[in-house]
């Protein structure tokens, strides 16, 4: 197929040169169409069911709404796990699917589901409803509404927050890729009744009087139509009320004498904010409203970035005077950083593999020729990619080394150098380098096939590494094909047209030092074979212990360029008091780093809606950095973090601190329910026991080196008013229990309807006045109406006490649980598990029926370990069956396998060297170094064996071919070698990810190089003592035709 395939072009040179351009051109258009983001989508498959009940408890709104919901997920098919977070007032239930599960039918699977549960939830409990379509991708863009700075007339907490949600995030939602606009912090106006106790009381009126009137003088009806004079006239009655005098106006009771009691005679109807569970305050200013612009999975963040840009230029000119919108995250930064790191890398990569293509060839033409391999084979795995819909990222484009790409290019281009350079007089340039790509086909397709085979297991990885290596692989492989089929057809083409018969094939200085250095040390070497041997065998028993000893770790973070601090406070801290804390650490840290630190953006407990359901004591305060060059109090980021946490310490005594980054957060939250890299789950059913417990593993992992930022959940702790209705009691009077709840509401406030202000809808509520709301003494002399219009003090219809209540109730799979996670610094993370796991199992004993689960970052770890296991045995024995397929020799096929553990050596010394741990990219990096082991391998075996079947003596054969074949094996090592260089050494955003790759590839390569150019001259006998083995194709039989290596030695 492939020697047609070769023939073809030859013939058809201008057609070629076509397609090329074609390829090119659909080539531009795919990468600038590419969905393009800083790194791939790790998050699983999940829907988030979210029920909002404020007058219930942690315990209430388990019982009545969280697991009910569970319940109901029960037989939905493709499920993974189940787990919820219940606190006050609010229940978050995440269900998991497998992967690969359409998220479209994953949710309406669990609408119908939801749909049958809200008929179990008792009325006036919530309603469950779904979270929007988001991923840890998601967060691309937010900003805060403000006052300008020379506003005339400052507006209130309450009117930015209403311009935000009507006149900025409603046009927010018509941009295409945007799923939701989450609104954050100021004040959610309310139309409310603050009700005065005793001017009810005075007036004998109850609670729920007031609930009634104003829910039945609230609403429109339409009495159809009539027909008059042949026209037809609607009949529209209007009885929604518009405006604070119309609330006022309300009558809730007439009395004997014939005068009406409005809703003003009982208290004042005012604007006010409604109860919130979270506030935002930046940069020590105070309260603050924002709003984060959530990307429907699956949209390309950057250019919905820009979307949403271009439209909030429109919304600022119709903004009211003196409001203005100030962004301060944009997820286009950290992408642009991200893909200007990955183009960084590929340009310098890029050029070194120019100059060495030139410095080793010593012919200019040849080596433009083969450097033009590689944009013609990105462009044609743009194509590839935007048709299968893979993004660019860190990933799929940061870790493709063009030196692999131009492998198969160099070996067709050395080739027909040679040929061209020993054509004889009157012979067609095109015919020679026919005849040279068509006798190097095999080695080709070959080589490039090993390397792609390679690849192929990384596909089959699963879960997180999955989601993070698959783009790799394909993107790769994509280009490898591109390059494959470039060099088949394109590469003799170009040569025919600019490489002329009878030029000069002289040794470049380089070549020639190398071989000056080589002869000898090959002559001594294959005097001595047993030396040599076991000069290797030592190597690679050295390797063992230091390959044992490097530490583990799941993938290398990811620097975002910014920091989150998740700060946890006692359990009864209010918003108030997190509003002050917050402004005094802002403030303290802006003034130790200015130059580190651009801005700081604090967000206490939860917006209104809660995909991240935060408790009102925990804080995500975002830090976002300045350039690391205009830093001036610390030299890295490591050391950054240590002088925040002392001061954050310092200013906030006694508060939990743990680091993290703003996508690392989210995507640890979503994918494992947890913050750290290390998260312990205790599973029981008393929270007592589990609390104790979990404080009692916190206290071990402190002590264990490298543990940072431990945090045990708190579970309990809330201060609560337990109201016990005495149905004896309220019996004795006459009074049902849901007259006394709903004065227990009113405490609250309790939503009694809507106030329609044109295209605007706001809350109508009623609540108590401060005074009675805020004081336990007077919550007990709430009075409450019987039959006969008494009114009853609520400590006498029911038990009051105050006692120390459930706080949150974290549950997984049906059971509760609760949460200690850790952070590990300065160590690797399988090091330290295994330590931790070794000290909690000796310190801390469990109850029968309470079981430990360890997961997080680490989890993933152990998941990718297991999948690699498998991978990587399938990848070598396919390398293994390819060289069995060209040579038709186990003895052969074994002899260049040898290259594998060559390779090794080099890979593992590499990391241990530059002090880095074993991770997943550094096994990626194993796997694609056994596959350019082997190339080299290939190349030199098959030139060997061309010389025995020409009739040379083993001995000869191998010092010949070894000499010959020198300069391509060069080549090759060092393009595919110093196309990862600037990979290795950037400190670019996101080179963190692909420095261990880059590592290994580098060092095994060298290591591979060098060895594999004695140790396989020196031990090809032991294999091959020139017995009979099967007829090699033949350029007259196949159109392959003779090798004629160069065997100079010049």
């Amino acid at each position: 197929m492939f020697d047609k395939l070769i023939q073809a072009s030859l013939k058809s040179r201008g057609f070629v040169l076509l397609v090329l351009v074609g390829l090119a051109c659909s080539g531009v258009y795919s990468l600038l169409n590419l969905p393009i983001d800083a790194v791939p989508d790790i998050t699983n498959v999940q829907v988030i069911a979210l029920t909002d009940a404020p007058a219930l408890g942690p315990e209430e709104v388990e019982q009545f709404i969280t697991v009910p919901v569970e319940n109901a997920m029960n037989g939905i098919p493709r499920i993974k796990e189940v787990r919820s977070i219940t606190q006050f007032g609010f229940s978050s239930v995440t269900v998991v699917f497998e992967e690969g599960t359409d998220v479209y039918w994953a949710r309406q699977l669990v609408n119908e589901r939801l749909m049958q549960v809200r008929e179990e939830i008792p009325e006036g409990f919530g309603s469950p409803s779904m979270g929007p379509i988001a991923t840890g991708l998601g967060e691309i863009y937010l900003f805060e509404v403000k006052n300008a700075p020379d506003a005339k007339k400052p507006r209130s907490l309450m009117d930015l927050r209403t311009i935000l949600d009507w006149e900025v995030a409603r046009p927010l939602l018509s941009v295409p890729g945007v799923i939701e606009v989450n609104t954050f912090g100021g004040e959610l106006k309310t139309y409310q009744v603050q009700l005065d106790p005793k001017r009810l009381l005075a007036r004998g009126i109850s609670v729920t009087e007031v609930f009634e009137a104003l829910h039945r003088n609230n609403s429109n009806s339409g009495g159809g139509y009539i027909e008059r004079n042949g026209q037809v006239r609607v009949i529209r009655a209007q009885g929604l009320v518009s405006s604070l005098k119309d609330i006022e106006e309300i009558v809730l009771h007439t009395t004997s004498s014939g005068t009406p009691i409005y809703v003003r005679d009982v208290g004042e109807v005012q604007f006010a904010p409604m109860i919130r569970q979270g506030v935002v305050t930046r940069d020590g200013r105070g309260e603050v409203v924002t709003a984060t612009v959530l990307l429907l999975a699956g949209e390309n963040g950057r250019v919905v970035v820009e979307r949403v840009k271009s439209k909030l230029e429109e919304i600022r000119k119709k903004l009211p005077e003196g409001v203005v919108i100030d962004s301060y995250y944009d997820r286009a930064t950290l992408i642009n950083k991200a893909i200007g790191t990955v183009a960084k890398n590929l340009a310098e990569g890029g050029f070194l593999v120019i100059v060495v293509l030139l410095v080793l060839l010593g012919n200019l033409k040849a080596g433009l020729i083969v450097a033009l391999a590689i944009p013609l084979s990105m462009l044609f795995a743009g194509n590839l990619m935007l048709y299968f819909g893979i993004a660019g990222s860190l990933m799929s484009l940061g870790a493709i080394d063009f030196g692999l790409i131009v492998d198969s290019a160099v070996i067709v281009i050395e080739n027909c150098v040679s040929h061209l350079a020993h054509a004889r007089p009157g012979q067609r340039g095109v015919d020679v380098v026919r005849r040279a790509t068509l006798e190097v086909r095999r080695p080709v397709v070959y080589g490039v096939g090993i390397i792609t085979l390679v690849h192929l297991p990384l596909l089959a990885l699963e879960g997180v590494e999955g989601k993070m290596f698959r783009p790799m692989a394909a993107t790769l492989i994509f280009a490898l094909t591109g390059s494959l089929l470039l060099s088949l057809t394109a590469t003799p083409v170009l040569a025919s047209y600019f490489l002329k018969p009878g030029l000069s094939e002289r040794d470049t200085w380089v070549i020639r030092i190398a071989k000056w250095f080589y002869r000898p040390m090959l002559g001594w070497a294959q005097t001595r074979p047993l030396l040599v041997t076991l000069t290797v065998l030592l190597m690679l028993g050295a390797t063992v212990p230091v390959a044992m000893n490097l530490g583990g770790e799941f993938i290398p973070k990811l620097d975002e360029g910014d920091l989150v601090l998740d700060l946890t406070r006692p359990p009864d801290a209010s918003l108030t008091e997190a509003a002050s804390d917050t402004s005094r650490l802002e403030k303290a840290l802006l003034a130790a780093f200015p130059k580190e630190i651009r801005t700081i953006v604090s967000a206490s407990g939860r917006p209104e809606i809660g995909l991240d359901p935060a408790a009102v004591n925990t804080t995500e305060c975002y830090v976002y950095l300045t350039e690391p060059d205009e830093w001036s109090k610390a030299a890295s980021k490591e050391e950054l973090i240590e002088q925040i946490d002392a001061l954050t310490h310092k200013v906030l005594p006694g508060t939990t601190v743990v680091f993290s980054q703003p996508i690392e957060l989210r995507f640890s939250d979503m994918l494992a329910g947890v913050k750290g890299d290390v998260g312990i789950g205790l599973y029981g059913d008393d929270l007592k026991i589990l609390q104790e417990k979990a404080e009692e593993m916190a206290r071990v992992l402190k002590g264990v080196h490298g543990a940072a930022d431990v945090k045990a959940l708190e579970v309990l702790g809330l201060p609560a008013m337990q109201i016990a209705i005495d149905r004896k009691r309220i019996a004795r009077y006459g009074i049902n229990a849901s007259d006394v709840l709903d004065v227990i509401q009113a405490v609250g406030g309790k939503n009694v309807g809507q106030v329609v202000e044109g295209q605007r809808r706001f809350t109508m509520q009623v609540r108590f006045t401060a005074e009675y709301r805020d004081n336990v003494e007077a919550i007990r002399r709430l009075m409450i109406a019987d039959p006969q219009g008494r009114m009853i003090p609520l400590e006498d219809l029911a038990d009051i006490k105050l006692e120390e209540g459930v706080y949150e109730i974290w549950r997984k799979n049906r059971q509760r649980r609760v949460m200690i996670t850790v952070n590990v610094r300065g160590r690797d993370l399988a090091g330290f598990v295994a330590e931790a796991q070794k000290k909690v199992n000796e310190k801390v004993e469990l109850p029968s029926g309470y079981i430990l689960e360890w997961g997080g970052t680490f989890e993933n770890l152990q998941s990718a370990t297991r999948r690699l296991m498998i991978v990587v045995p399938i990848a070598l024995a396919m390398i293994f069956l390819l060289l069995f397929a060209t040579f038709g020799s186990v003895k052969l096929g074994l002899l260049i396998f040898i290259s594998v553990p060559l390779g090794a050596i080099g890979g593992v010394m590499s990391l241990w060297l530059r002090g880095m741990n074993f991770s997943i990219s550094a096994g990626v990096g194993f796997i694609a170094l056994s596959g350019v082991a082997v190339l080299d391998g290939l190349v030199l075996v098959a030139a060997i064996r061309q010389l025995i079947e020409g009739g040379r003596p083993v001995g000869d054969a191998v010092r010949e071919a070894s000499l010959s074949r020198l300069r391509p094996i060069l080549m090759t090592g060092l393009v595919a070698s110093l196309g990862f260089v600037p990979m290795a050494f950037s400190h670019g955003a996101g080179a963190e990810v692909q420095r261990p790759l880059a590592t290994v590839v580098i060092g095994g390569l060298i290591t591979s190089m060098f060895l594999k150019l004695i140790v396989l001259p020196v031990i090809y006998p032991w294999f091959d003592p020139g017995l009979p083995v099967p007829e090699p194709d033949s350029y007259e039989d196949e159109g392959d035709g003779e090798a004629d290596f160069d065997t100079e030695e010049s």
